[in-house]
């Protein structure tokens, strides 16, 4: 692979290159105070050299290898016959230097490395001591030139590789926003659910049992329901501001007494147990887990029909804490999915995240048993 691949090389090197080979071209009358030129044909052949190096050049960029070789092969000795028409003059010397840079950005670095051996070269007609001397002076040129153009390209081609993971960057920023934003909408519409779904389960009960006994109930029940329905709506209304402003409150009372509150809350005898050792748990198992038990008491009010429901939290393993909640109710026949709704499929969203799992256990007439397992 050349160091021209993943490098397009800019129009502000061309052009430097070009500018170069007028100059040198304009310089080549000057001859050498030395050696004879034939001047004629020094500018005729100079011209095509020239052209060559800025057109030609231009023309074979991006090419393949094949076409970088064939400019090589015809520049190096038409700069030979150059050299020797103008009588060693420094432009047809500064000719084949702007060669070494080209052959750089075309040939891979040994073959341009061949180039710039190749051309002091062009002194082996000299006299022996004048054109070792003006040989090695020349090599000297042509590997500065090499060195300090090959330190170019390989700078474009970091600038060209920085621009490309700068724009891979942005691209992969971009999707981590949106997948943020997705995660930060389902993790939002879960605390909605779970929350103020919860609460309004509860209002929407308490409502309903009022007006069943409106006619005949006496007003201390009324006020005690309507009262509860009152504390409810609150606690929905917390749970919304809590969710609109995006915020993760850690409770404030334990898990065990949060689960105990909550089936006090539930409408249906709700008894917790505890087994093992209670202990402390990252807020977001506790969320997790305390979420899972509102779903699962929330559906038992709405689809259960059961006369009792049981809350296990279990605290036996030292890697896992599991819950459960478990009723007696109708359970669900065997055409019934049982990730039915959005409660259960954002509870599995939610405990996955936190490498948990959640499974359901129901028959029809047999009561329904949900379970959370979530590492702790």
């Amino acid at each position: 692979m050349t160091l021209l691949s993943g490098v397009q090389h800019s129009g502000c090197v061309q052009w430097a290159l070009s500018v170069l080979t007028v100059v040198a071209y304009a310089t080549l009358p000057l001859g050498s105070s030395s050696y004879e030129q034939h001047l004629l044909p020094t500018m005729l052949v100079g011209l095509v050299y020239a052209l060559v190096a800025i057109f030609g050049f231009q023309l074979v960029q991006g090419r393949g290898r094949a076409f970088a070789v064939a400019y090589a092969c015809v520049q190096v000795p038409l700069g030979f016959v150059l050299f020797s028409f103008s009588g060693a003059a420094a432009g047809a010397v500064l000719l084949l230097v702007v060669l070494v840079s080209q052959s750089v950005l075309l040939l891979p670095t040994p073959g341009a490395a061949a180039v710039a051996a190749i051309i002091p070269l062009v002194h082996v007609n000299m006299a022996w001591p004048d054109g070792l001397w003006e040989g090695l002076n020349t090599l000297a040129v042509t590997t500065f030139t090499l060195v300090v153009t090959l330190l170019l390209v390989r700078e474009q081609r970091a600038r060209a590789e920085l621009a490309a993971a700068n724009e891979q960057l942005r691209g992969y920023a971009a999707q981590a926003e949106q997948l943020a934003t997705t995660q930060e909408r389902n993790r939002l519409a879960r605390d909605i659910h779970d929350g103020l779904g919860h609460h309004l389960t509860v209002v929407q009960m308490l409502l309903q049992a009022a007006r069943a006994v409106i006619d005949t109930a006496d007003p201390d029940r009324l006020d005690t329901m309507l009262a509860k329905a009152q504390d409810q709506s609150k606690q929905a209304l917390a749970e919304v501001r809590r969710s609109v402003a995006a915020l993760r409150e850690p409770r404030s009372e334990p898990l065990v007494d949060a689960l105990r509150v909550l089936a006090g809350e539930a409408g249906v005898p709700t008894g917790v147990e505890v087994r093992g050792a209670a202990r402390a748990i990252p807020v977001e198992v506790e969320e997790s887990l305390f979420r899972a038990a509102q779903e699962g008491l929330t559906n038992v009010r709405k689809h259960a029909g059961a006369s009792a429901v049981t809350v296990v939290l279990d605290f036996d393993r030292d890697d896992v804490v599991r819950l459960e909640v478990r009723d007696d109710g109708c359970g669900l026949s065997g055409d019934v999915p049982a990730d039915t709704g959005y409660g259960l499929v954002g509870l599995r969203e939610r405990v996955a995240n936190l490498g948990g799992r959640v499974s359901v256990d129901s028959a029809a007439d047999r009561g329904l048993t949900l379970t959370v397992e979530v590492p702790a």
